[in-house]
């Protein structure tokens, strides 16, 4: 059984003015102990860089050797995998977004949604309800009090 996380969770985990810091961090560090395979899809990696790094869109960004350096840490870990795309990607592209209308900023999540089907990880934990329209994965959100 393997699993995977989307970058919102890993940002909030590193943006301490989020609502949803502490959340992120406890379940984060639940992932990080637990002996399942954790995927970590590179867009999602790389859009993870990008943001917490971005005095944009964090009131305190981390440091580019800081983000990378919690990004080595995760790697590290001996259960976390990283994964790409696979050969013939495109038609596992076409399979995963089905009769959706993938434009837009739907683009990378449908990107993602193909890299971690060709992967066999069918959960993935995020905020992100986009993830809910390719039937491909079990998209769960961590702080839902539902079940």
């Amino acid at each position: 059984m393997s699993y995977s996380v989307d970058a919102n969770l890993l940002i909030y985990a590193s943006d301490r003015s989020s609502q949803w810091h502490d959340a992120a961090r406890t379940f984060l560090d639940q992932c990080a102990s637990g002996p399942e395979i954790w995927c970590l899809a590179w867009p999602t990696v790389m859009s993870y860089l990008r943001i917490a790094t971005h005095p944009g869109i964090f009131s305190a960004p981390l440091s580019p050797r800081e983000a990378a350096g919690n990004v080595r840490a995760l790697l590290s870990l001996p259960h976390v995998r990283a994964v790409s795309e696979r050969d013939d990607f495109m038609a596992a592209y076409a399979r995963v977004v089905g009769d959706v209308t993938v434009r837009g900023n739907l683009v990378p999540d449908a990107h993602v949604a193909t890299m971690l089907f060709q992967h066999g990880v069918r959960t993935l934990y995020t905020r992100d309800a986009d993830f809910l329209k390719f039937p491909v994965l079990d998209v769960r959100d961590p702080f839902s009090t539902r079940g």
